[in-house]
């Protein structure tokens, strides 16, 4: 590509296509003789004949088609993505990442909804475990998950997190069956793990000061969402977020594995961006109504829940865990 003279090719597409050089000169907005010079220092490159001059017009040599064809689908599509790039910074345009799992179970039912409300808005949703990079990345805002604390950004919790045991009624009823007391159907459980989870088993078992002889995940998954559709379909045990699987647990599909052990309730789900960000109407708007949603959801969770007969206890999880050796 250093070989190519792309001035000059850029000169020869807008010749070829017009038809003369004053009007190809006319839409670049330079002389007549600097389009002709630039032609002839690429036919002097490429050492071939571009164009044959008939009286006022120029046309095309075979070897100046072929390379016409080839060029004016070039500059043409370049023409395109500038118009497009144009037209899309003129829409009033929101780019969001989130959490994989959150994104999936929780964001996804929802945003449609406020697409619907904002119709000239164009919303793009990027779902990774990634963190944005905001100084090099364009994203207006995070909803992470995490333990809060980001230093240099505004971070405002949106959700506490409402953590249990959850797993199939079939499957309850079997460990029931085979073990009694809640010790004994853990240590008969098998135990699924999401790895990326804040509430972990080992952290989940201190907190309730419950012990097993041996600690084992027959599944380890690093999707929250993955953890819960193995438990809905009797796969094991899950010890996962109520508030990402709440009408699966409203439909019954699964149910608390222990009702008498207090569920975990923790700072988990956070709107994230920069300062200067939140100045913009639209990530203002976006973060008032994520944190409505959020806090309607978060209620209808913990009414589900006590309806199921358990009780909720809020802990620190940022205390907790740094407590925990690692």
């Amino acid at each position: 590509m250093r070989d190519i003279n792309l001035k000059a090719t850029e000169y020869f597409e807008a010749v070829a296509r017009l038809g003369t050089v004053t009007k190809a000169a006319e839409e670049l907005g330079v002389s007549p003789s600097a389009v002709s010079q630039q032609i002839r220092l690429l036919e002097e490159q490429f050492g071939v004949r571009l164009f044959r001059r008939e009286k006022r017009r120029l046309s095309l040599t075979l070897d100046g088609d072929r390379l016409f064809q080839t060029t004016t689908q070039a500059f043409s599509a370049l023409r395109n993505a500038r118009g497009a790039i144009g037209r899309q910074r003129d829409l009033r345009s929101l780019t969001v990442r989130v959490s994989p799992s959150f994104g999936v179970r929780w964001l996804g039912p929802r945003i449609a909804s406020f697409a619907a409300d904002h119709p000239d808005w164009a919303i793009r949703v990027d779902a990774t475990p990634d963190f944005s990079a905001f100084e090099t990345e364009a994203i207006d805002c995070d909803l992470r998950y995490g333990l809060g604390g980001w230093a240099g950004l505004a971070v405002d919790c949106v959700m506490h997190d409402l953590v249990l045991p959850l797993c199939s009624p079939s499957y309850l009823e079997d460990l029931t069956r085979k073990a009694e007391g809640t010790s004994g159907r853990l240590a008969g459980a098998r135990l699924i793990d999401s790895v990326k989870a804040l509430y972990r088993w080992d952290i989940w078992l201190a907190a309730q000061r419950i012990e097993l002889p041996e600690l084992t995940y027959p599944f380890r998954f690093d999707r929250s969402s993955m953890s819960i559709e193995m438990a809905k379909r009797g796969g094991g045990l899950a010890l996962d977020s109520a508030l990402l699987c709440l009408d699966d647990i409203r439909r019954g599909d699964l149910v608390p594995f222990a009702p008498e052990l207090p569920v975990i309730e923790f700072p988990a789900y956070w709107f994230v961006c920069p300062r200067q960000h939140l100045n913009r109407r639209i990530v203002k708007r976006f973060a008032q109504w994520v944190a409505e949603e959020a806090a309607a959801h978060a209620e209808d969770g913990r009414r589900v829940l006590e309806a199921a007969g358990c009780r909720i206890r809020h802990e620190p999880g940022p205390g907790l865990i740094a407590a925990l050796p690692a």
